[in-house]
């Protein structure tokens, strides 16, 4: 946390990156008058950083189009789809994520509303990840606009503890790709992602490890990463709401009562993260084809061959613990000509379900009489399954099929990966 006594140590200056003396007792910085000025105790030693994009597809069409800056922005589909992300003005107006459109445009009806561009936020995604890889090869992306980077072992690389070399990348995205970014700096993985959520946007803010057990204790629950709104209702139940509570439990109880659950709740609630950053693989996708004996044209004959494709691709995915943010659907026709479609969808999946409901989407329109020799399917834009497949609450038949799959996954690891198998529709 930033909040300590002021000039009892060395602070950094976040605007023109100038050390602050332990003796300055001024909240502002004493070359610049500035008030962004990072304090903590262990400033110059925490390497562990997650960096989040603030408001990322919304700040990219804003930076694209300067008429929108001091406007709502909502990015997402028509007036009967729902909302992908939003400016902060919008949010302030009561918009978020997952939203329906009407309701968003109830709350706040002079919002602008833009259908997303993936290829300009991939591309600056993209410029931003080689920014990060530039200061260490310990850089593991969650999705296209946040990632961790392990800074150890940099200093000498760069001439500066991490704290400084993290201030110097954020000014950097703004100078050179008019993007602001929030980070946060901790000891491990799970409190560098809560310090990054913490002064949204342009924050920057630190939880140290002395700190660590005092700081969790005054949070909720719902900051511990899989901890989602069924979860939550779960634990209130028994009275569970802080992480007071659960630090004030026996971990032995709370395994006994929640399983593998209570075990991650205990030793987050904790502070105890021994999760190392991983970089992403080489791979940069997963994907599974099959070449027909003879050439196939109609729903009926592809659908359950891409059924069984998308369950090799989910069974890779949940394997190797890794999700993939983009659909890919392969087709090779019967004079070999290659169709690819793609679309990216608004979280990593490693779901079977998901995978398949998507890739029928990018099929089907391709079916016009044209006889295909290859079809396939694959995911890309990968990351770490931490985030996967969060529970839809605009559609819960999603969860009930998600669950059900997992249910399944359970039965097919034990009897075998045929001995069970989803149904298809073809009338739905």
């Amino acid at each position: 946390m930033n909040n300590h006594n002021e000039g009892s140590f060395e602070g950094l200056c976040r605007d023109c990156i100038t050390w602050q003396k332990p003796d300055n007792i001024s909240s502002r910085c004493s070359k610049c008058g500035s008030p962004r000025v990072i304090r903590h105790p262990e400033l110059k030693t925490l390497a562990i950083a997650h960096i989040d994009c603030d408001a990322f597809y919304a700040s990219v069409e804003k930076r694209d189009d300067p008429s929108l800056a001091d406007k709502p922005v909502i990015i997402g589909g028509g007036r009967r789809g729902v909302v992908s992300t939003c400016c902060y003005i919008a949010r302030i107006r009561g918009v978020h994520s997952a939203m329906p459109m009407f309701k968003a445009l109830e709350a706040c009806p002079e919002a602008t509303v833009i259908k997303p561009h993936m290829s300009k936020y991939s591309e600056a995604g993209h410029a931003i990840r080689e920014m990060m890889c530039a200061l260490t090869p310990m850089v593991e992306p969650l999705s296209i606009d946040e990632a961790f980077l392990d800074m150890n072992g940099t200093q000498k690389l760069h001439g500066a503890c991490p704290a400084e070399v993290l201030v110097r990348l954020a000014k950097r995205i703004e100078d050179e790709l008019k993007l602001s970014v929030s980070v946060g700096l901790s000891y491990c993985k799970f409190l560098a992602k809560v310090a990054s959520d913490m002064n949204k946007p342009r924050g920057f803010s630190v939880v140290g490890e002395a700190e660590a057990v005092s700081f969790l204790r005054e949070q909720s629950v719902s900051i511990v990463w899989g901890v989602g709104k069924v979860t939550q209702k779960m634990l209130a139940k028994d009275g569970i709401t802080e992480l007071s509570t659960v630090q004030d439990m026996d971990e032995v109880e709370l395994i006994r009562r929640y399983g593998s659950m209570g075990q991650h709740l205990a030793r987050l609630a904790r502070g105890e993260d021994s999760r190392s950053i991983k970089p992403s693989s080489g791979s940069k996708s997963v994907s599974k084809e099959t070449t027909f004996n003879t050439d196939k044209s109609t729903s009926e004959q592809l659908l359950p061959v891409l059924r069984k494709l998308s369950q090799g691709v989910s069974s890779q995915l949940k394997k190797k613990h890794i999700a993939g943010q983009t659909v890919v659907v392969k087709l090779k026709t019967a004079d070999f000509k290659t169709r690819t479609r793609s679309r990216q969808i608004p979280d990593p999946t490693q779901l079977e379900d998901r995978i398949f409901r998507t890739g029928t989407d990018l099929l089907l329109p391709e079916l016009d009489g044209t006889k295909f020799r290859l079809l396939g399917i694959g995911v890309s834009t990968l990351g770490p399954d931490e985030q996967a497949d969060p529970d839809d609450m605009l559609d819960p038949e999603a969860n009930r099929r998600a669950n059900a799959e997992r249910a399944i996954d359970n039965v097919r690891e034990k009897f075998g990966s045929d001995s069970l198998k989803f149904g298809i529709n073809f009338k739905g």
